[in-house]
């Protein structure tokens, strides 16, 4: 996803060719830091695509996922789930909702989202219901989820899609207000806080509390995808909470289990009971691993304030990202917030994700023109000054050469 389109040869013969790989495998990691089987060592911009919240082989995480193993992977959830509860306590804690259903990616806690809204629009009498969706969205890779995103080229050959949605500009109220008063079957919003990879674009706060306000007045679910913006990376633990909302419907992945797959559908009194039994499942969702370590994810992250490192390392990041670039030709700015940050440039430069693989850094190009650093919660401001260090002299390098 997002990598160079010119690679070498594919040295992995029988692997399906859905990505274009760089021309290196990962060893091991400590920390921030990764390194190939060459032995070679980089830093961690990308952190998995925010996943890895804790790094790599953290000292706090590696002793109690052993001990989990060692214990009990998976059963079925044919059984009481002792550690589900658990880690399903704590995200309605941080969250103030009151329900959660574990799955295993953020693809199938955005298809639970769905679900959830469509079953809550047949319950009102809605034979056809229809949810909103937004223009450069990005909610997964399934039928569904694909028709929920608003990428043509990720959509392209897999028609025909699902119907069912209605799609509107992000940060426009005057255009889900027109939805709202023209369209009967609406039952839901489902709105991306940061848009990820659609070029890191954020909801502002006044267009989070407008849509809150148009769900409240017509009894729509407000369903806002947290999958990659969530889990602290922004320095609050879910990024609408810097607009004062709560969601009735909440997909979360990615981070939660610091690399061990994990989902969650976390919603409040409206949604939580929509689905009852035999309406969704899974086999290897919210299995024992996957719950251990999303508990020790969290405690890890509280105890070590991972939330403030976030905010304020992510402002300094901010901060010498436009010390160096403010004023180069062809640099038009840098968006997110906390550890979620999109350096976009006036041209196309995926071709910089490999140079900057070959200066020791990983990172990844989202949206063609917008370099994406997502990195570990654990990144230190030393680090992030480094992360300056090594990719601002190659973006002015990049946006010297001819188009």
């Amino acid at each position: 996803m997002n990598a160079p389109e010119t690679v070498p040869a594919n040295p992995e013969p029988h692997v399906m060719k859905t990505y274009g790989r760089l021309p290196m495998a990962l060893s091991h990691g400590r920390g921030c830091w990764l390194w190939d089987t060459d032995g070679k060592k980089y830093l961690d911009g990308l952190g998995g695509i925010a996943v890895n919240t804790l790094g790599h082989a953290h000292p706090k995480l590696v002793p109690a996922l052993q001990e989990q193993i060692g214990r009990i992977i998976h059963t079925s959830n044919y059984y009481a789930a002792p550690l589900q509860e658990k880690l399903a306590a704590k995200l309605c804690e941080l969250s103030g909702l009151s329900k959660v259903f574990f799955c295993n990616s953020g693809l199938e806690a955005n298809e639970g989202a769905l679900k959830i809204a469509r079953k809550y629009g047949h319950d009102q009498g809605i034979e056809r219901p229809e949810i909103v969706v937004y223009e450069k969205a990005f909610h997964g890779r399934s039928i569904a989820t694909l028709s929920a995103t608003g990428n043509p080229k990720v959509q392209a050959g897999f028609g025909p899609l699902v119907e069912g949605f209605v799609r509107v500009p992000l940060n426009d109220v005057a255009a889900i207000e027109q939805v709202a008063a023209s369209n009967r079957n609406v039952v839901a919003v489902f709105l991306e806080v940061i848009q990820g990879e659609g070029g890191i674009n954020p909801s502002t706060i006044e267009y989070l509390r407008a849509v809150r306000r148009v769900c409240d007045e017509r009894g729509w679910l407000l369903m806002l995808d947290e999958v990659q913006c969530g889990i602290g990376r922004t320095g609050k633990w879910f990024a609408h909470q810097w607009a004062g909302i709560q969601p009735d419907v909440m997909p979360l992945a990615k981070g939660l289990g610091s690399g061990v797959p994990v989902g969650a559908v976390v919603c409040g009194p409206k949604a939580a009971g929509v689905l009852g039994a035999g309406n969704h499942g899974t086999t290897f969702g919210g299995n024992p691993l996957a719950m251990r370590a999303g508990i020790e994810t969290l405690r890890i992250m509280e105890e070590d304030k991972l939330l403030e490192n976030a905010a304020t390392v992510g402002a300094a990041l901010r901060a010498g990202l436009l010390r160096e670039l403010e004023g180069v030709a062809g640099f038009v700015e840098v968006r997110g917030q906390g550890l979620m940050l999109g350096i976009e440039l006036a041209r196309p430069c995926g071709e910089l994700l490999g140079r900057a693989a070959d200066a020791g850094l990983m990172i990844s190009v989202t949206a063609d023109r917008v370099i994406r650093l997502v990195p570990p919660l654990i990144l230190s401001a030393a680090e992030a000054e480094q992360i300056v260090t090594i990719l601002c002299p190659l973006i002015r390098d990049f946006l010297r050469e001819p188009a």
